[in-house]
C-alpha cells in the first residue's frame, strides 16, 4: 500500500520549493511569505514543524541541504539577490526528544546583481561547495575552506552564460569529472536553453563543453540522475515537456591519443572533451509546462510535476533495446481536497499507473490519508 499524507504547511503565500535531507526524515519548505519551515518525522510517523523563521526580505525561491557529513546546514536564495547559509543548533530535552530547532545564519552571499534563482551543494566528495545561478546569467561557485567555520565562504569561479538562468544541477559521479548543467528561460535568446560545464583538473577551470540546441523552450528545472555505474550521464529537463537526455563522451575523444594531440596540435581542454547528446524520451503527458524533475536514489525512476496537477513517475524498460521510458504511475489527490501544485517536486515512491484514491480520515490527528489501488501495468519490470 502507498500512503499519501497531507500536511498543513501554514505558509501565508505560495510555496516555491520543498527539499528533503539526505535521509528523507526531514524536509524544508520556502515561500513568498519570506519564511522557511523545517519538518521532522517523529517516531509515530507524524510530520512536525520543528523550526520556522524569516530568512529573506523578499520571496524565497529555493532551499537546499548540504550533505550531513557537514552538519545540519541549509542554503536559501531569494528575489532579494542574496544567498543565506543556515546551521541548526538542536537541544534535546531530558527524555531524548528533539525540541524546536534553532537555526543560525552563518553567512550571506551578496555578489549577485539580480534575483538568485537556484542553488545546489556539490556532491560531498568535492567538499563543501555551493553553486548558485541568477537572472544576470552568471554561475557562481563558493567554497567553505573550513567546514567548522561556516561564516567564511570564498568565491572560486564565475561563469557567464550570457542569458538569464533558472536552475542548476551537479553530476554526482566520482568516476567522471565534475559537471554542472544549467537551464534558462531567457525569452530573448533562441539558442539552446541547457548548457553543460565541466571542470578540468589540469587548468583548474570550468569550461563550457556543450549547449543543447534541441531545447529552445524555457527550462524550469534540470536534474542529473545519480550515477550507479553507468558510463554516461542521464539528465532530466523540465520545460514545456519532460525530457531525458543521455550525455556520453564521444567515441572520437575516447579513441584519441590525448598526449599526442596536445603535443602536435596544442588543443585546449574543452576541445578534447566533447559529448554525444541523445534524447532518450520526450513526454507531453502533463499537457503544458513541466515545473520540476527529480530522481530516486538509484537513478532509475524520474518524477515530474506539471500544470495538470499530477505527479508522474517514469521508468525505463531495460528488457527492450534501446530502453523505453514510460509512465508507471501518476498521482493526484481527490478533487474535493485538491490544491494547485506549486513548482515544488513531491517526494514520492514508486506507485501504480492509474490511481483510484479513497480518502481515509485518521481519527486521531485529523490528517487525511489516501489509499492507492493496484498496479495496472504488470508487464513493466519494476526491479
Amino acid at each position: 500500500m502507498f500512503v499519501l499524507k497531507s500536511i498543513s504547511a501554514d505558509h501565508k503565500d505560495l510555496i516555491h520549493d520543498v527539499a528533503f535531507d539526505f535521509y528523507g526524515r526531514r524536509f524544508a519548505t520556502c515561500s513568498s511569505d519570506q519564511n522557511v519551515k523545517v519538518w521532522d518525522l517523529s517516531e509515530d510517523n507524524i510530520w512536525k514543524c520543528t523550526a520556522s523563521w524569516k530568512t529573506h526580505s523578499a520571496s524565497v525561491w529555493k532551499v537546499t541541504w548540504a550533505h550531513p557529513e557537514f552538519g545540519s546546514v541549509l542554503a536559501t536564495c531569494s528575489f532579494d539577490r542574496t544567498v543565506a547559509i543556515w546551521e541548526a543548533l538542536t537541544v534535546a530535552d531530558g527524555c531524548g526528544e528533539r525540541n524546536q530547532s534553532h537555526w543560525v545564519k552563518r553567512a550571506s552571499l551578496v555578489d549577485s546583481r539580480t534575483s538568485v534563482t537556484d542553488i545546489k551543494f556539490a556532491p560531498k566528495h568535492l567538499g563543501l561547495l555551493l553553486a548558485t545561478c541568477s537572472e544576470d546569467g552568471i554561475i557562481r561557485i563558493y567554497e567553505a575552506p573550513d567546514v567548522m567555520l561556516l561564516s567564511q565562504w570564498s568565491p572560486q569561479h564565475e561563469l557567464d552564460c550570457k542569458m538569464s538562468l533558472t536552475s542548476i544541477a551537479w553530476n554526482s559521479s566520482r568516476a567522471h569529472p565534475p559537471m554542472i548543467a544549467v537551464g534558462s528561460d531567457d525569452q530573448y535568446k533562441v539558442c539552446g536553453k541547457v548548457i553543460l560545464f565541466q571542470y578540468f583538473e589540469n587548468s583548474r577551470k570550468w569550461e563550457q563543453v556543450e549547449q543543447i540546441d534541441s531545447i529552445v523552450d524555457p527550462v524550469h528545472d534540470v536534474s542529473f540522475a545519480p550515477n550507479v555505474g553507468r558510463s554516461f550521464h542521464l539528465l532530466g529537463v523540465a520545460s514545456k515537456d519532460a525530457r531525458i537526455l543521455s550525455i556520453k563522451e564521444s567515441k572520437t575523444n575516447q579513441n584519441q591519443d590525448i598526449n599526442n594531440s596536445i603535443n602536435d596540435k596544442q588543443l585546449t581542454n574543452n576541445q578534447l572533451q566533447r559529448y554525444d547528446i541523445e534524447t532518450k524520451g520526450i513526454f507531453n503527458d502533463h499537457g503544458n509546462r513541466v515545473w520540476r524533475v527529480c530522481w530516486n536514489i538509484t537513478g532509475t525512476i524520474m518524477a515530474t510535476t506539471g500544470d495538470d496537477g499530477y505527479v508522474r513517475l517514469w521508468k525505463a524498460n531495460y528488457l527492450s533495446y534501446p530502453s523505453n521510458w514510460r509512465c508507471i504511475c501518476k498521482l493526484k489527490i481527490d478533487p474535493e481536497d485538491q490544491i494547485p501544485l506549486t513548482p515544488s517536486i513531491i517526494n514520492s515512491s514508486t506507485g501504480p499507473s492509474d490511481l483510484n484514491i479513497e480518502n481515509l480520515q485518521n481519527q486521531n490527528n485529523k490528517t487525511p490519508y489516501y489509499k492507492f489501488g493496484s498496479i495496472n501495468n504488470p508487464n513493466i519490470p519494476l526491479h
